[in-house]
């Protein structure tokens, strides 16, 4: 779900995609890879596992991202950063920076879970929007809403966790 503010600073982007969005990539500042860039890495695991490591997220073109997971094979869904679709009529800016204050709740059979909503640096204000939004979106994913929630806290990385519900 997107945030209405970036949890985190420094995300970086790649842009996977045809010369339209390359040219467009390179204006915007953002690391930009072609086909034959993509071709290079020749289905071998341990180069698409360090390409994935290196980026937080991926956003290619409509016309590539059929391609990818014949050219890279099953790396980069794997790492489950497979690339967000981007069309010719997009802007770029805003689809990265959409991308960046998204976050991803990964339901399975845990009891436990931890996502990223903010940092210490952020205000106040935008930290509890940051959190009322997430735990909203929560609550609706579970099967009987709050009633399946026992507990809710929030921490800093190395700080003490606060019971919030």
């Amino acid at each position: 779900i997107p945030l209405p503010n970036s949890p985190k600073k420094k995300k970086k982007v790649a842009v996977l995609g045809d010369a339209a969005h390359l040219s467009e990539a390179t204006r915007c500042k953002i690391d930009g890879y072609g086909i034959e860039d993509l071709k290079k890495f020749n289905k071998q695991k341990k180069p698409i596992k360090k390409f994935a490591k290196k980026y937080d997220f991926f956003i290619a073109s409509d016309s590539i991202i059929k391609i990818i997971p014949r050219i890279l094979g099953p790396g980069l869904n794997k790492a489950g950063k497979f690339p967000s679709p981007l069309s010719h009529s997009d802007n770029m800016i805003d689809k990265v920076s959409i991308l960046k204050r998204n976050i991803k709740f990964e339901l399975k059979k845990v009891i436990c879970m931890g996502v990223l909503v903010g940092n210490i640096n952020m205000e106040k204000e935008k930290l509890v929007q940051n959190l009322m939004i997430s735990i909203n979106f929560l609550a609706s994913l579970l099967k009987k809403n709050w009633q399946n929630i026992r507990s809710l806290h929030v921490k800093s990385t190395m700080g003490p966790p606060v019971k919030i519900f």
